[in-house]
């Protein structure tokens, strides 16, 4: 959950500081204000790409930072913080990332230095954003089969499938290897021989490119540090107002005047203790600017080095990795997969029937745990389209009928796979063609959410919804069942565990709807708001009004600079604002309606302490 955001210089935010609290947030002011600035400054910090066109003009860097408490239920989160030797202090994380103008970053998880795709990846364990034009992943059919299975808590045994799954077709590949021409395979050897050996010269250590970089970072800002170091020690043990010299000063004063009174010696020890702990810091940090050194050679040896993970990661790397392992440990488990292979073609003859009775087993294995899966999912589907179909007509959908296909894989006879009647235009792998099933890497089946939005109209697939608010609303009905389903098991499905993220943003979700249908949307988001943590941008005031947390974001002029701020409303100031969403104005009819919707359907705001 976020609780602090710190934003300096980005866009055209000066300096903002607020303190949030769980539940309901929401955002308005006028167009223009600067809503999406506050939304986009968030992207940032959850790793979005980014240049220096963020950085307010006439700064030099933009900063965003964040306190962030993590819940013991956040096993993901936790799990890759604990890989990393990262932990939460009183449950709590300090996520920073700075830009300069000159294009060079920084990125720090509680003080330790990590790249953007780490940040990414974490943070999306923790954040969900969702806008009026980020619909990608409700529309990607491939992601369709994940929102299935987590909601039927399918994910550890999807898992399991895709690793019985690639087992099989690296034996399946291996034993057509081994049957090819010799010249096919001695080709295959000569060429995963080379492999492990550039890999294991390389003597690759998992987690090796993170520590590289951060390296790289710190001997490219070797000046500055130098610089740092030498005003620290001016002002510790060199200067003639040094700590040093004024605790050793201090110190000589105060025994002679112990000596004269012994009701000084309390104080004697603290200074005398006081000026040991000054000189061994001293030393120990006359040590270290004694110590530095700018090395070129060594910075080159940094660069050269990452330079070689990367060339390494592009050959062998990339497409083997598993979710959240380094490019080391996906290099490192192609070069295991390789010596596996050498061994097999090596004694291809005396392998062959081996690998047969393997892939054979396999085989069962995995046709059974297809079979299980598709159940599975049948059983849930016609639950999760039943509860988002009901959610849709609270949302002003009342003719809208939702539908989780699942789709059985097939293929004609001459061997062309074929999903849900149409022709992919390819053919099936032998590791997929298993037995009277063509199993994908996730299964015998596909996955496809349909929809149709009016009486009579078949159902169609998402993509072909032509309007955007409806499809806000498929997505707000899906989260509204997710968030229900991570903190009560829904009847028929199995709870799923551990990867729901904390913080849903929905930035403008209300494009396209009003009246009714809006206030049930604002009802939905605080129901959400009732197990998550939710911030909403929102022009309505009927979702506005549903928040317990209400802030307002406008521009200000001064000193013919423009700057967006950003305040928390208490009760007075929110009415004010409710009535501005109404009318335009705070008059007297104005004031009337927002009391009226305060007194029907709001929350008494919390106060940003």
């Amino acid at each position: 959950m976020l609780e602090e955001l710190d934003i300096r210089n980005y866009a055209l935010i000066e300096n903002i500081s607020l303190l949030f609290g769980g539940g309901f947030n929401v955002l308005t002011g006028e167009t223009g204000a600067g809503k999406s600035i506050i939304v986009g400054s968030l992207s940032f910090l959850l790793g979005s790409k980014a240049d220096a066109d963020v950085i307010r003009t006439g700064a030099e860097e933009a900063n965003v930072s964040a306190v962030i408490s993590i819940q013991d239920d956040s096993r993901d989160a936790l799990a890759w913080l604990s890989e990393r030797e990262i932990g939460p202090e009183d449950g709590t994380i300090v996520v920073r990332r700075s830009l300069k103008s000159s294009g060079r970053g920084s990125i720090y998880i509680q003080n330790i230095p990590v790249t953007r795709g780490d940040l990414e990846e974490f943070m999306g364990l923790l954040f969900d954003i969702h806008g009026q034009h980020n619909h990608e992943s409700l529309l990607r059919k491939e992601s369709h089969r994940r929102y299935l299975d987590r909601f039927a808590g399918l994910e550890d045994e999807t898992a399991a499938f895709n690793r019985v799954f690639t087992e099989l077709a690296d034996k399946k590949k291996t034993l057509e290897l081994s049957l090819s021409s010799e010249r096919d395979r001695e080709n295959r050897l000569e060429l995963l021989s080379y492999a492990v050996r550039e890999i294991d010269a390389a003597s690759l250590r998992a987690g090796e490119s993170r520590e590289l970089e951060a390296e790289s970072r710190r001997l490219a800002d070797f000046e500055k540090l130098a610089s740092q170091a030498q005003h620290a020690a001016d002002a510790l043990f060199d200067g003639e107002f040094s700590v040093l010299s004024l605790a050793r000063r201090a110190k000589t004063g105060l025994d002679a005047a112990a000596a004269i009174d012994g009701g000084l010696a309390v104080l004697q020890k603290r200074l005398e203790d006081l000026y040991y702990e000054a000189e061994d810091v001293s030393a120990e940090f006359r040590s270290y600017r004694d110590g530095l050194a700018f090395d070129p050679g060594r910075l080159e040896e940094v660069e050269e080095r990452l330079a070689l993970l990367f060339r390494l990661k592009k050959k062998y790397g990339e497409g083997t990795a598993g979710e959240g392992g380094s490019a080391e440990e996906a290099i490192l488990a192609y070069r295991a997969r390789a010596g596996a292979e050498i061994e097999a073609l090596s004694g291809a003859g005396e392998n062959r029937d081996r690998l047969r009775a393997e892939i054979s087993a396999l085989e069962k294995d995995l046709i059974r745990r297809a079979a299980s899966l598709g159940a599975k999912r049948r059983a849930a589907s016609g639950n999760l389209g039943k509860r988002i179909t009901e959610i849709l007509v609270r949302l002003g959908m009342p003719r809208a009928r939702f539908e989780a296909a699942v789709i059985p894989r097939a293929r004609d006879p001459d061997g062309t796979r074929v999903s849900g009647g149409t022709r992919d235009g390819e053919r099936a792998s032998p590791a997929e063609k298993t037995g009277s099933l063509l199993c994908g890497p996730w299964g015998a089946e596909d996955v496809e959410f349909l929809i149709s939005a009016n009486t009579g109209e078949p159902l169609r697939d998402l993509a072909r919804i032509a309007s955007g608010g409806e499809l806000s609303r498929v997505m707000l009905a899906i989260k509204t069942v997710f968030s229900e389903s991570d903190s009560a098991q829904a009847p028929g499905t199995v709870q799923a565990g551990g990867g729901a993220a904390e913080t849903l943003v929905f930035d403008e979700i209300d494009t396209g709807i009003g009246g009714e249908v809006a206030l049930e949307v604002g009802e939905y988001l605080a129901r959400i708001g009732a197990r998550k943590q939710i911030f909403c941008v929102t022009h309505l005031a009927s979702i506005a009004v549903r928040a317990g947390n209400h802030i307002k974001v406008e521009k200000k002029t001064s000193g013919g600079r423009t700057s967006t701020v950003v305040s928390v409303l208490d009760a007075g100031e929110r009415r004010r604002e409710i009535a501005r969403m109404l009318a335009g104005d705070s008059g007297k009819a104005a004031l009337a309606h927002a009391d009226d919707l305060i007194l029907r359907y709001g929350k008494t705001p919390r106060v940003n302490g």
